[in-house]
């Protein structure tokens, strides 16, 4: 066993200041006037990879400088027009602490440090850890965290290698029990984009859904253009947040009570017999049994629950059953707060099931995907041990594989794991309450291996770092959303890589081949991976270079004909408003209300959100985007405020029911959050001294989450538990 401290990365090592111009060299007067002039510009196709929605766009270039980035007109997710973030991914590729040079643990104890190496000497390194892994324990015992279409790679590389434990965070941090509770429903969960008709919805429904504030680009759009065909909002959020702000109708609701609102809901509509009952006598199954379950849940009872008068909880269940099927029930994004998460996504569910809202125009259209061929490389060997031996007898329905199993089981003296890659994902700022299980595993394993492209906090635990060049700077897998109509957009590199940058694709190869296990991966470059799936499809790199994106025809409608009786991917074929699965497992068939706990005295509940300028913790250091928001702040209603004697613009720090404290944190007293709770932007208060630009600026909300509550359906890790009180600042 080996004792892995964290290294406190310098900027000194992870410093790309040696590159030549930054983005501030080049912004001088003179400087930009030259390159305005002195070629014409260029244009390259990219798919934006600052936030998930993957906007396909355009890099303008002169000569081997960075211009701007826009969108492509073509595309359905951005039709043109990026977002701020999207604008700002310039500085993706000028901020000045990006890696550059791969880096390798040295030393013992207080004298461990990076130096740097050559990509010879880390990547044999790690093909050298691999093995030893595979010898001694097999090659089931290698884990990978990925994030992004870069991830493909790596995924690849890792089953090739033996293994299927890759796990996205995104799955048990994210979107997880959504996904799994729609699954459970209709068959089917939601993609990006989500599969919302907003742009042709008579009412729209956002249940802490902060449309406007994460700015997903084409969500956003039909939102807008919903709102601009008289669409009725309706808007439940703790917080007064920019969608209450264009509501009909605000349910300022108590955090944690969400299907307390849902059950009621649907208890007026279908006591009132509002629901779509020939779409729900052909389709679903289980009516009379969710009749008798939301019997007791009425509006009067829910107002004791959530704080909504029953009179607002009748009206809102009129309007979206009288515009229904035309209705968004928006199943939103993040959607792991109070460890029954999987229930509440049940119930969102089932309440679309209700409005007849699935396949219906104005509804949730049926998205379609390119059928787009696999490169062929060998089928992988079977692993020894699959991640659903050690992940479903604690989460028996998880869709996908758990994070927080994986890193459960991969220290101690018996643990599971012996080795681990990490691909752009910063775990100490993703996954509440990690930092000691963390820890803890950087004592038993064996390799960790982190590939990125800043000195983020988890290249601290590495014994490798290894450095991959921006999205702007190399080919990645073919984007392939399922959308209104299938699309394929193509990310190619506009820019030499900064540095000795490499590529996700070269770097997972050469490791590859190092394994001998070449025969995976049969090509010089991955152009020869994009081009042959173009080609099958009747394109080609050649076209796509020039495009940048290319449209196919559907293959089936978007919508449910009138009358028609589809078959679902359920076990019954049909809408599961009662889930024998859930039953089978041992889990209640219908969604039950379970009370949050409250407050303890003097402290409120911990909510936290986006924001336009930034994308989780991935942006903080981009000089672009660190300009237009280089901290968070947090909301404390004045009731609150008035309480502590704390002050508008003032500093606080944050301390959580378990004593830990946060940066200082500058204070915005506002109404715009319940008296009961504090609001603030996700992704600041990064301790990676080599973030210049982001270490310690702001409050890290993720390191008050210490308290967990897990999704016992599928694993998601609730965030929302966990409340704070307030230490005031003298500056």
């Amino acid at each position: 066993m080996q004792r892995r401290d964290f290294i406190r990365m310098s900027s000194a090592v992870a410093s790309a200041a040696l590159l030549g111009p930054t983005l501030a060299g080049c912004s001088r007067p003179a400087e930009w006037q030259r390159m305005m002039t002195e070629a014409p510009a260029t244009e390259t196709p990219t798919v934006c990879n600052i936030c998930f929605w993957a906007c396909a766009a355009k890099v303008h270039t002169r000569g081997e400088r960075l211009w701007k980035i826009t969108g492509n007109p073509e595309d359905a997710h951005c039709e043109g027009r990026l977002c701020t973030r999207g604008t700002g991914g310039v500085g993706a590729y000028y901020d000045p602490n990006r890696l550059v040079r791969p880096l390798v643990r040295m030393g013992k104890g207080a004298d461990q440090r990076f130096e740097v190496a050559s990509w010879d000497n880390a990547l044999g390194l790690v093909a050298e850890r691999m093995e030893k892994i595979a010898r001694e324990h097999g090659p089931d015992r290698l884990a990978a965290l990925v994030h992004g279409p870069g991830a493909a790679h790596f995924s690849h590389l890792v089953r090739a290698f033996g293994s299927d434990s890759i796990a996205e965070p995104a799955f048990a941090q994210c979107r997880g029990p959504r996904d799994t509770g729609f699954f459970l429903t209709f068959g089917q969960g939601f993609g990006s984009p989500e599969q919302t008709d907003m742009a042709k919805a008579r009412c729209i429904v956002l249940i802490g859904t902060h449309i406007g504030e994460n700015l997903h680009n084409s969500q956003v759009r039909t939102f807008t253009d919903g709102i601009r065909n008289d669409a009725t909002i309706i808007v439940v959020d703790p917080r007064f947040s920019v969608a209450a702000g264009k509501a009909n109708h605000w349910l300022p609701i108590r955090p944690g009570t969400d299907i307390a609102l849902l059950l009621a809901w649907m208890n007026v509509i279908l006591a009132e017999r509002r629901y779509d009952a020939g779409y729900v006598a052909r389709n679903t199954v289980g009516l009379e049994a969710l009749c008798a379950h939301v019997a007791p849940f009425t509006p009067e009872w829910a107002y004791g629950e959530t704080g909504i008068e029953p009179a607002l909880i009748r009206e809102t269940a009129r309007l979206m059953a009288a515009a229904a099927p035309a209705t968004v029930v928006h199943p939103g994004r993040h959607s792991t707060w109070w460890g029954d998460d999987t229930q509440r996504a049940r119930a969102m569910a089932i309440l679309a099931g209700l409005l007849g809202i699935w396949g219906r125009e104005g509804g949730y259209y049926l998205p379609e995907s390119v059928a787009l061929p696999a490169y062929p490389v060998p089928a992988y060997p079977v692993p020894k041990t699959s991640w659903r031996e050690i992940a479903l007898p604690v989460f028996p329905l998880a869709g996908a594989p758990v994070t927080n199993v994986i890193l459960d089981n991969a220290h101690g003296a018996d643990a599971h794991y012996k080795g681990l890659i990490v691909y752009d994902t910063n775990l100490p700022m993703t996954m509440p309450g990690i930092r000691r299980t963390l820890e803890a595993a950087a004592q038993s394993l064996e390799l960790i291996v982190a590939v990125d492209v800043q000195p983020a906090e988890v290249t601290g635990y590495a014994d490798v770092v290894l450095p991959e060049c921006s999205y702007l700077e190399r080919h990645d897998p073919l984007r392939n959303s399922g959308e209104r109509y299938p699309a394929l957009a193509l990310r190619a590199p506009a820019l030499p890589p900064r540095g000795e940058s490499k590529p996700g694709w070269w770097i997972a190869r050469e490791i590859g081949t190092r394994l001998g296990l070449g025969r995976y991966f049969p090509w010089t470059d991955y152009t020869e991976v994009i081009d042959w799936q173009l080609r099958q499809v009747g394109s080609s790199l050649k076209e796509l270079e020039t495009t940048g994106i290319r449209a196919f025809p559907r293959r089936t409608p978007a919508y449910f004909a009138p009358g028609e009786t589809p078959r679902f991917a359920t076990p019954s074929g049909k809408i599961e408003l009662f889930s024998a699965t859930l039953q089978q497992a041992g889990f209640d068939p219908l969604p039950r209300y379970t009370r949050p706990e409250a407050p303890p005295a003097d402290h409120f509940h911990l909510n936290y959100g986006r924001a336009p300028q930034h994308s989780f913790s991935r942006t903080q250091n981009n000089p672009v985007l660190y300009q237009l928001m280089p901290e968070n702040l947090v909301w404390i209603h004045p009731t609150a405020a008035r309480r502590f004697g704390i002050r508008n613009g003032t500093y606080v720090r944050l301390v959580n029911q378990d004593g830990v404290v946060s940066n200082k944190v500058r204070v915005r007293v506002t109404e715009r959050t319940r008296p009961d709770s504090v609001w603030l932007v996700h992704g600041f208060g990064h301790t990676a001294p080599g973030l210049s630009l982001a270490r310690g600026r702001g409050a890290d909300d993720s390191a008050l989450m210490t308290r967990v509550l897990y999704d016992p359906i599928m694993g998601g890790t609730g965030m929302r538990g966990n409340f704070v009180t307030f230490r005031k600042e003298n500056a």
